[in-house]
């Protein structure tokens, strides 16, 4: 069900619902923003904030969160979608510069392994052979191109809506 601050979901072709957004737990970010619980912050404004990853891949692994509560990425208001672009950026050049990393990994979990719900992107520094091993799979392909136009046409007319 949509929430009045969420926008209505059309049902996918498949029948299959929209993720249910957000959580009735409290919020652990919400919490860090309040000043109720520890961080190392190392950035915040009026609109975002970025602290250090308690538990991070490597060294330098940050967080930046919206100080407004927004549970998913499609949540975030438009009047922060400027600052949040700006932010991030800002924010992956100053974790490599300060890492001294070769580049980063910027990740947003949408719902799915999303572990607090509220809006997050990770900024992990990253150097050639640090051993991690990102693997987006398992891969599929399409059986042919009139299938792969038929699920672009699909995610068109949902864009659309």
């Amino acid at each position: 069900m949509a929430s009045a601050k969420e926008p209505n979901r059309a049902r996918p072709a498949s029948g299959a619902a929209f993720t249910e957004r957000g959580s009735a737990k409290p919020c652990a970010f919400c919490a860090v923003i309040r000043g109720e619980a520890p961080a190392h912050v190392v950035y915040r404004d009026d609109d975002v904030i970025a602290f250090l990853d308690q538990h991070p891949l490597f060294k330098g692994h940050t967080l930046l969160a919206p100080v407004e509560h927004v549970s998913t990425y499609d949540l975030l208001p438009d009047a922060l979608s400027d600052t949040w672009m700006r932010s991030s950026k800002r924010l992956q050049r100053a974790v490599e510069a300060a890492m001294e990393s070769d580049g980063s990994l910027l990740i947003v979990n949408n719902v799915v392994s999303q572990s607090v719900p509220h809006l997050h992107l990770h900024v992990i520094p990253r150097s050639r052979g640090d051993g991690l091993r990102f693997w987006l799979g398992p891969r599929t392909h399409y059986e042919d191109a009139a299938e792969a136009t038929a699920v672009a046409q699909r995610i068109a007319t949902a864009y659309a809506l």
